[in-house]
């Protein structure tokens, strides 16, 4: 009986990792009735990756009330994984660009204590260990405001807590930790990271970051001079030099707050996913593989986990094919990366919106004649 592993990401504004996968082992079962598919949906540390590993480890999606980047009460979701320690948290779920409209966007006051809140909250709820995925924020606050909803002070030279938001960092004189919430001593923090930009500079979260946030050339001026006066007080007043670290700058530099506040780790979130979900045990005795996402082309190769996936598959020599919403520029890069053969779920003219609107069914075709083409001996 043939073992086929499943291991897509979801599709973006479509279907969960896990339906995507469901619909895979539709296809495969109709070339391989007996055929064994383990359906393990995985995510690169970015959009669906608390979905992923609440789906593989038997968790909970959980929501919380919090206040987004500009201070509005939401409801938001984290995960509750199956081992009954470990909480995971979007930082897009909270304080996210894409739960602001266009004229919204404040990222010289947008605050990050929207996270500092769901941390709370899962410290509430017993958990110990935790894993961040830092993008889509629409924060440059490095990470201040969840230090202040956590019970940190964060003072200016006359003693009083300096307002939220990126820009009010200019002013910040010192910071307290001894309000600090104190389990957070005992927390392991591991950030879910797939960029190394450092806090400040060219490089650094305010330039680079900055403009999709709604930042301009002033903007970025101010909010890149006030992070570095935040690193300079972190320094002096934590004993941690976060400026230079690659990965400082993730998020609006909330990869340096993690950091300097909780001595998180920074790793490659499609690493972190692949690990929480055991995929090595999977793929041991795999005779196929089958991964997927939204597009593939150039950027796939960048260790997002389609690739992550395959060229762990091939460490046992397991042929990889892809299923694909579309095919962009560059996707054929993939195949010097593991992945042997793409398939495109688009098989007549069609809209994207009638693509989308029937993307189960898609798939489950794609996974059925990719499979017909392995099944035949020449």
């Amino acid at each position: 009986m043939k073992k086929v592993v499943i291991a897509p990401q979801g599709f973006k504004e479509s279907l969960t990792g896990m339906e995507i996968a469901t619909a895979m082992s539709i296809g495969v079962k109709r070339v391989w009735p007996e055929a064994e598919t383990v359906l393990i949906p995985v995510a690169d540390g970015g959009d669906g990756t608390l979905q992923a590993l609440v789906d593989s480890s038997g968790g909970e999606v959980r929501t919380a009330n919090v206040e987004d980047a500009i201070g509005r009460t939401i409801e938001a979701n984290w995960g509750a994984l199956g081992n009954g320690s470990t909480a995971v948290i979007e930082v897009a779920n909270a304080v996210g660009l894409a739960r602001l409209g266009q004229d919204e966007r404040d990222v010289r006051n947008a605050s990050t204590y929207g996270v500092g809140q769901l941390f709370t909250e899962a410290l509430d709820a017993g958990f110990t260990d935790f894993i961040i995925g830092v993008g889509g924020s629409a924060t440059n606050d490095g990470g201040a405001g969840m230090i202040q909803a956590m019970g940190g002070k964060l003072t200016d030279k006359n003693g009083d807590d300096i307002d939220r938001g990126g820009i009010a960092l200019s002013s910040l004189e010192n910071i307290d930790v001894s309000g600090l919430d104190p389990r957070m001593a005992e927390a392991n923090v591991v950030v879910a990271c797939d960029v190394n930009n450092p806090l400040c500079g060219p490089r650094g979260a305010s330039a680079i970051f900055g403009p999709q946030k709604g930042a301009t050339y002033e903007d970025i001026q101010e909010l890149d001079a006030a992070l570095g006066n935040f690193a300079d007080v972190i320094a002096r007043d934590l004993h941690t030099d976060v400026a230079e670290i690659p990965g400082a700058g993730a998020s609006g530099g909330l990869g340096a707050g993690l950091m300097g506040f909780f001595d998180a780790r920074l790793r490659l979130g499609a690493d972190i996913v692949l690990e929480a979900v055991n995929i090595e045990q999977h793929l041991k005795d795999a005779e196929l593989v089958i991964v997927g996402e939204g597009q593939f082309d150039r950027s796939t190769v960048f260790n997002k986990s389609p690739v992550a996936v395959a060229n762990r598959a091939k460490r046992h020599g397991t042929p990889v094919i892809g299923i694909a919403g579309s095919l962009g520029g560059g996707f054929r890069e993939v195949h010097e990366h593991g992945i042997d053969a793409i398939f495109s779920l688009v098989n007549r003219p069609m809209s994207l919106k009638a693509a989308m609107d029937d993307t189960s069914r898609l798939v489950a075709i794609a996974t059925e004649e990719a499979c017909r083409a392995i099944a035949i001996s020449l």
